[in-house]
């Protein structure tokens, strides 16, 4: 079979092999055919050789981790014929540690869990994958479009449960909510803020293409003005955009009792003049809390199923601005800084 492949740690190894392995019965139990996989920053760095891990034994590791599929076989009975599914990305370390022995992998304490097209499994970049029943995400027939959207949405998902169990360290009503940047990550915190009925304000760069009116489509305010300028102190502040910039403004912007989660990833090498006293102050006398999250337990996969059956489903086809044929693979991973998500198909 087909799959697109990268030789982990060598720049620009990118290929699609035509005579792949199929998938091994070990890999579980439920065979899939893929439809789709969603493309984000991840790829792109593992394709530029920062990291990326093979499975063992292997040179090269089959990429994409957010995917789309459909039920072949499922000898278990979890799941029939023909149903959507995605399938889980991070697997527990094998000691495991106390979090992966509850299933709380994405809390994983020593680092030795693996990830489907990233460190040490088999992408889904693959015209057929085998899954496991307990990492096996049925979706609602009306995903079958967007499916590939799920990984993202559960990473959102956990990004509010953290919150929001933050949140009931003591009463709490928040109204307000910021989010930071308005890639995936951020337009899904936003359509999650949504859903939860409260007054939500997006800030992007971009005052042209689709982001603005995709913000205003869900009720949302949208801003450009830098952070410490905007005229309000939010009670919740999402940030998506690991620019080390934002990232401190964000954390000094929220009122009393205020959360802000750290979704996006910074890069290092960067010195910003920064008052830390000031800012240690503040988060003290006001009680506020500042905390990262990444990545996602089977619990936060099945909220963000829920969730995205619930959306306007032209809205979110909207978040799909290319839909890249198998056959002109490389074309779905050049960074075009015009896209919002890329999807390529790989029933094409």
């Amino acid at each position: 079979m087909r799959a697109v492949t990268v030789a982990p740690g060598v720049p620009d190894s990118l290929r699609l092999v035509d005579d792949w392995p199929e998938p091994a019965p070990e890999e579980g139990a439920i065979l899939v055919e893929a439809l789709a996989v969603g493309i984000c920053g991840t790829d792109l760095e593992i394709i530029a050789g920062h990291y990326g891990e093979a499975p063992p034994g292997q040179e090269r590791l089959v990429i994409g981790h957010e995917a789309l599929g459909r039920v072949l076989e499922d000898p278990t009975g979890s799941l029939e014929p023909g149903d959507l599914v995605a399938g889980v990305v991070r697997h527990p370390d094998p000691v495991p540690c106390p979090n992966c022995a509850v299933d709380e992998w994405d809390m994983c304490r020593n680092g030795r869990y693996t990830e489907h097209g990233i460190k040490g499994l088999p992408g889904f970049a693959r015209e057929r994958w085998r899954v496991q029943p307990k990492f096996a995400v049925g979706l609602d027939p009306v995903l079958a479009p967007v499916g590939m959207l799920l990984e993202p949405a559960s990473v959102v998902a956990k990004a509010w449960d953290h919150i929001e169990r933050i949140g009931n360290r003591a009463e709490w009503n928040p109204q307000t909510v910021l989010i930071t940047g308005a890639g995936p990550i951020g337009l899904l915190a936003a359509l999650l803020g949504t859903q939860r009925g409260l007054t939500v304000h997006v800030l992007d760069r971009n005052t042209t293409g689709p982001k603005p009116d995709l913000v205003r489509a869900l009720g949302a305010t949208y801003h450009t003005a830098p952070v410490n300028e905007l005229d309000f102190k939010p009670d919740v502040l999402v940030e998506c955009t690991g620019a080390p910039v934002v990232v401190l403004d964000a954390m000094c912007k929220v009122g009393p009792n205020g959360i802000v989660c750290l979704t996006g990833v910074s890069s290092g090498g960067r010195t910003i003049n920064f008052d830390a006293g000031a800012l240690n102050r503040e988060l003290v006398l006001e009680n506020n809390v500042v905390f990262g999250s990444v990545n996602a337990n089977r619990r936060h996969w099945d909220q963000a199923a829920e969730a995205l059956a619930r959306a306007d489903q032209s809205w979110l086809n909207s978040l799909i601005t290319r839909r890249v044929p198998m056959s002109d693979f490389a074309m779905a991973y050049e960074h075009t800084g015009e896209d919002i998500k890329v999807m390529l198909d790989l029933t094409s």
